[in-house]
């Protein structure tokens, strides 16, 4: 994963180009690690109908 993909996949993402797979798969790296790139950076995750989702562990 460079980090010039990521960025851009992470830019289309939160403007709702991409969906996370989509997303996951431009940057290089599996759905998961994408995710959690999302959050580690304050973006919320998207259900597939772009509702926000919490899939944080309790």
């Amino acid at each position: 994963m460079s980090h010039r993909s990521l960025t851009t996949a992470l830019t289309l993402y939160r403007g709702e180009t991409l969906t996370l797979e989509e997303a996951a798969t431009y940057s290089g790296v599996s759905p998961t690690k994408f995710a959690t790139a999302l959050r580690s950076r304050g973006i919320q995750v998207r259900d597939e109908d772009g509702a926000p989702v919490d899939r944080t562990p309790n």
